[in-house]
């Protein structure tokens, strides 16, 4: 069995990415020195806006809306989702959310990498 080292991290260690649509704010990562096996992080959506179309090779995501009302499109699918609803992304999948709500939507994100790798689609 593999020694692990309990990491507490606070606020201000988080990064923030800026994007067109919104920000993403990275919580656990590997480049963050605090998971050698995960990535978690919040994706915060303006309303009206979506994020690329876009697959993770290497790591299954996890999504779940915290706050606000989006379409969840993956492949040739989509589904409504509302505060409370996760959905489950395996790694390869094409995939993408859009705001449909009147205010900002709030989504947690957790990827089995420490190290998520991202693939835009044009």
């Amino acid at each position: 069995m593999r020694e692990r080292a309990i990491a507490v991290t606070r606020p201000p260690a988080f990064t923030t990415e800026q994007m067109p649509w919104g920000h993403l704010v990275w919580q656990v990562s590997g480049s963050l020195g605090n998971s050698d096996e995960m990535t978690l992080g919040r994706c915060v959506l303006e309303p009206g806006q979506a994020n690329g179309r876009h697959f993770h090779p290497n790591c299954d995501e996890l999504l779940e809306v915290l706050d606000g009302s989006i379409v969840h499109t993956w492949d040739a699918e989509e589904v409504a989702m509302e505060r409370g609803d996760i959905i489950s992304v395996p790694a390869g999948v094409v995939h993408n959310a859009r705001n449909v709500g009147e205010g900002r939507a709030n989504l947690l994100i957790c990827f089995s990498s420490a190290w998520r790798e991202t693939t835009p689609v044009q």
